[in-house]
């Protein structure tokens, strides 16, 4: 059952030489106490995609349709009174950067305890324990005596794990992770990833993750979107995309992974494109080694070619 679907997201940008169009009628859900990864280059549109979900777009931002359903309501239609109140208590984002995203000026005790009062309205000792318990949750040791340091006094990892604990302390249904584990070292990462899988087992919590880094997404994901200059090119279940991708683009990631130490990468030709292109047909056709005529012409729509297996491609 998806708690979560955005349905054909169309997603544009105000520049100087005019409106440029970022997201071409985006669509995924995400289900109940599962993992859904949202995989690309950087600049495909991962991160606007998740942002549209809790409405924090740059000014420039425009959303000129589609849908983005919780709860069998349009966030997009909230006022922001509403949309306030489910950020970080109902939807919780953990951010790229756990350097930059905690205050330096406040013990992070203070900016935990400020989040629980806002979100669920304790305060006093009760607050207090609360936050002791999220922080205790996400395995900081001597959580209680933790409460009084500042961030600068965190590594990488434990600053963000002090972020997932301000989602866990507002008891959060959605945990959209945007590359949770790109500045952290590689015994980290696994530790932080085991963290999310935990919570996501024990609380039924729904996980959207942007990343870039398919290895965390075959460890880890229930279900894969891939996304390739602000279009879904393919969603399936996770086993299935690995075992039997469709679309060009994703059968091509997949063979420039590191596979047999000494093997050679293969790599796909050319450039992503900018915002600043315009593209007729299939947006990945100048890169494909698979285009036909069609495709330079006509821009294909997600088919079905498996069971929850959709891919758009022509070829298909």
């Amino acid at each position: 059952m998806a708690i979560l679907e955005v349905k054909n997201l169309n997603l544009g940008f105000n520049c100087e030489n005019g409106f440029r169009q970022a997201l071409f009628d985006v669509s995924f859900s995400l289900e109940k106490g599962k993992m859904h990864s949202l995989v690309g280059e950087s600049g495909c549109g991962k991160t606007i995609s998740a942002m549209s979900i809790l409405r924090l777009l740059p000014k420039t931002a425009q959303i000129t349709s589609g849908q983005i359903i919780y709860n069998k309501e349009n966030l997009l239609q909230l006022p922001l009174k509403n949309m306030q109140k489910i950020r970080g208590a109902k939807i919780a984002l953990i951010p790229q950067d756990p350097m930059t995203s905690l205050n330096p000026l406040y013990t992070v005790g203070n900016q935990l305890l400020e989040v629980i009062n806002i979100h669920q309205g304790l305060k006093g000792k009760e607050a207090f324990q609360k936050a002791v318990e999220a922080l205790d949750a996400v395995q900081i040791p001597c959580a209680k005596e933790r409460m009084k340091s500042y961030p600068h006094e965190f590594s990488g990892g434990m600053k963000q794990r002090a972020i997932i604990a301000m989602a866990l302390a507002c008891n959060a249904e959605i945990l959209i992770a945007d590359e949770p584990t790109t500045a952290l070292d590689v015994t980290i990462q696994a530790q932080i990833m085991k963290l999310l899988d935990e919570i996501r087992t024990s609380k039924n919590t729904s996980i959207l993750l942007i990343t870039h880094d398919l290895a965390l997404v075959g460890e880890n994901s229930d279900y894969v979107s891939v996304m390739y200059a602000g279009r879904i090119v393919e969603t399936a279940p996770s086993k299935e995309f690995f075992a039997n991708p469709k679309h060009p683009y994703s059968t091509a990631l997949l063979r420039s992974l590191p596979a047999n130490r000494g093997s050679r990468l293969e790599t796909i030709q050319g450039q992503p494109p900018s915002i600043q292109q315009d593209i007729t047909g299939c947006r990945f056709h100048p890169r494909c080694s698979k285009c036909i005529e069609i495709c330079t012409n006509e821009v294909p729509q997600l088919d079905n070619v498996g069971i929850n297996h959709y891919s758009a491609c022509f070829r298909n």
